[in-house]
């Protein structure tokens, strides 16, 4: 089981373009066959855009404006987005939330004899832990720290298993 983030965001941000586009084209087109004054006139517009040449820099400008937001939008719909659930071993079709994972490692690592605060962050194929501890002499906390998020995540049983990094900051200084 990977479910991926669903694309929302650029896809409703393209619906909203093309949406209000669409509406707008309707609009006028409406007051056209009212024989009311449209908003756009296309007359104009087709006038003024046929003074233009492709080699003038607001087409030029235009174009590279498209071409990059085409990218974008192609580039968030083909690339794959972090899971929101993560696989387990086992039982098929079982996992836990990304959330609800790194909640567990954090507070696995926060219980180490030691610890003052820790942060983590999911990588895709490691885990990366940050421990912040008061102690003077902070020796053995780092190795305490990757023992217990490797117990912990030996009980959680991912699929993938991430790699455990640890990196150590003591508040105080020993001189």
């Amino acid at each position: 089981m990977k479910r991926r983030p669903r694309r929302s965001v650029p896809a409703t941000l393209t619906a909203l373009v093309l949406a209000a586009a669409g509406a707008l084209a309707a609009i006028v087109a409406i007051q056209m066959i009212l024989g009311e004054r449209p908003w756009l006139d296309y007359g104009a517009i087709a006038r003024r855009l046929h003074d233009f040449r492709w080699a003038d820099l607001p087409v030029v400008i235009a174009g590279a404006v498209v071409a990059v937001l085409g990218l974008v939008l192609l580039t968030a719909a083909v690339l794959p987005g972090r899971p929101t659930v993560i696989p387990l071993r086992g039982e098929p079709d079982t996992g836990v939330s990304r959330r609800g994972f790194g909640t567990a490692l954090r507070a696995a690592a926060a219980r180490v004899d030691g610890v003052e605060k820790a942060r983590l962050k999911l990588r895709r194929r490691s885990v990366r832990v940050r421990v912040r501890t008061r102690r003077t002499a902070p020796d053995g906390i780092a190795d305490s720290v990757r023992a217990a998020v490797a117990a912990r995540l030996d009980r959680i049983d991912p699929a993938r298993r991430p790699e455990v990094k640890v990196r150590l900051r003591a508040s105080r200084s020993t001189s």
